[in-house]
């Protein structure tokens, strides 16, 4: 998706951007240096494969019209794109160094998958143990309006997402706001909008927050403590275009349900399980230096075994509540504990959002393939070496909207560009919060496009665009002007 607007400073970088397309289509295939890869991108099975995964974005933006789920066609352009290069491989007798390329970035999509599958499994647990019945009741009783709502999920996932990681709390939050102005979808839009930008803003500042976060983290290049430095231009990114959209928030107040919700067995301690899942991953990464996935995985083992203990305990939990409501004569009560079933942890897995899961491996495998064929790689050199790097990070950060953050940020790890200090925070803070422009920028985007199906689309995120851009331009100038400093420090 093209955007035309741009901060004060790169109309000027236009012609180099030119340049860089044309150098990117059609340089002479040769082998690069740093990794003994090919480089494609001047050749016609490189610019093949290019149009390929332009065609299944553009299928992918018209997911709404054209009522196709989005994993569809980037499953099968990662197919073509990979069939591409191993033909080419193959021809010039060097098929080890293709199926090495494609297992690393396999493992780059399984560890994201299963952090996300442990996530999706934890809120549906939560969802059918009417945790989030039970905060929708509570929001309604309290009497909120909708702007009211509107802030305060928005603030809630700023504030959980750099503990909690930007995905597992845009999906938290989207949870709750479906469930209180359920059928409203031009709220729950617009809501989910705020959230995916608040969540991206909140992960921004913090290693956790984020996955381009924890790679910065991990290569050296900012200490945990000067993360903290983004937090007021992540805060100015959340509320410049919360600010805007608040306006265009109803004022009335959600439908009342004046209906008890009774939490199901073992709800709160679900809970607890999660946040001792999120505790696990952390410590993984900062006390034993292991992937936090590791922690996730281990977390959805402990919510395996207190289902095992929910289903053991079963019978006798529902005889003891079958003799209180016949002391009391609750007919009501009795008709719900006929209906009980016991809970099981692989229904829940067996709900997650595959679609979203199957769409990220498709996108991770299609970028995967164009960055090994040179494109990634060659666009930032073209960056670093004809701009200065502040340019170069702004049009970045726009970029990651479009291709992604994670292969953006791999990127320029993998070229290690000479570069200030303030310009690796500044890097840190475009690819966390650029993904925003769109709602397939970034996994919280992605995933939560999944668990709003129908409210929160492509094109219902795509119109905030203008105030979002805005809120992005004002981030990067608090930035400069808070950490002027930083941009003199190298090493």
């Amino acid at each position: 998706m093209h955007i035309n607007v741009y901060p004060p400073s790169v109309p000027r970088y236009l012609p180099t951007l030119c340049l860089a397309a044309l150098v990117l289509f059609f340089s002479p295939p040769v082998l690069a240096a740093a990794t003994g890869a090919l480089n494609m991108t001047g050749t016609n099975v490189g610019i093949v494969a290019l149009a390929i995964f332009v065609l299944a974005y553009l299928l992918v933006m018209g997911e709404e019209k054209l009522h196709m789920r989005k994993s569809k066609p980037v499953l099968v352009a990662a197919g073509i794109i990979w069939a591409l290069i191993g033909w080419v491989y193959v021809s010039a007798g060097m098929p080890d160094a293709a199926e090495h390329a494609f297992r690393e970035t396999l493992l780059e999509f399984t560890e994201l998958m299963l952090f996300l599958l442990v996530a999706m499994t934890y809120i549906n647990a939560m969802d059918e143990r009417r945790v989030f019945d039970a905060l929708r009741a509570w929001l309604l009783q309290r009497g909120f309006s909708y702007r009211s709502l509107f802030w305060i999920t928005g603030s809630l996932a700023f504030v959980i997402s750099p503990v909690a990681d930007n995905l597992t709390t845009a999906l938290l939050m989207c949870a709750v706001v479906t469930k209180v102005a359920e059928g409203d979808h031009r709220f729950i839009n617009l809501c989910c909008v705020n959230i995916v930008v608040a969540a991206n803003a909140g992960g921004a500042f913090s290693p956790f927050g984020d996955i381009t976060t924890l790679m910065v983290w991990q290569a050296g290049l900012v200490k945990f403590y000067e993360f903290f430095d983004l937090f007021l231009p992540s805060l100015v990114n959340y509320l410049v275009p919360a600010m805007a959209m608040s306006l265009f928030v109803k004022k009335h107040r959600p439908h009342a349900h004046h209906e008890p919700i009774e939490l199901k067995r073992g709800a709160r301690r679900i809970i607890a399980l999660f946040l001792l899942t999120v505790a696990s991953a952390v410590a993984c990464h900062t006390l034993l230096h292991l992937p936090p996935v590791l922690g996730m995985m281990t977390g959805l083992g402990y919510l395996q075994f207190f289902g095992y203990y929910l289903r053991r305990t079963l019978p006798r939990s529902l005889e003891r509540k079958r003799n209180i409501a016949v002391r009391r004569g609750d007919r009501q009560a009795l008709e719900r504990l006929g209906s009980v079933v016991p809970f099981d942890v692989f229904n829940r897995i067996a709900r997650a959002e595959w679609d979203t899961l199957l769409f990220f491996y498709g996108v991770v495998m299609c970028v995967g393939g164009l960055g090994f064929m040179g494109y990634l790689a060659m666009l930032s050199e073209v960056l670093y070496s004809q701009w200065d790097a502040t340019g170069a990070n702004i049009i970045l950060g726009l970029m990651s909207a479009v291709v992604d953050n994670i292969p953006v940020m791999f990127a320029v790890l993998t070229m290690q560009p000479e570069m200030s200090h303030g310009h690796w925070l500044l890097i840190t803070l475009t690819a966390g919060v650029g993904g925003s422009l769109l709602s397939v920028g970034s996994a919280a985007g992605v995933a939560v496009m999944g668990q709003a199906r129908g409210s929160y689309t492509f094109m219902g995120h795509l119109k905030w665009a203008p105030m979002i851009l805005l809120g992005y331009i004002a981030s990067i100038l608090v930035h400069l002007w808070l950490n002027a400093e930083s941009f003199t420090q190298f090493g």
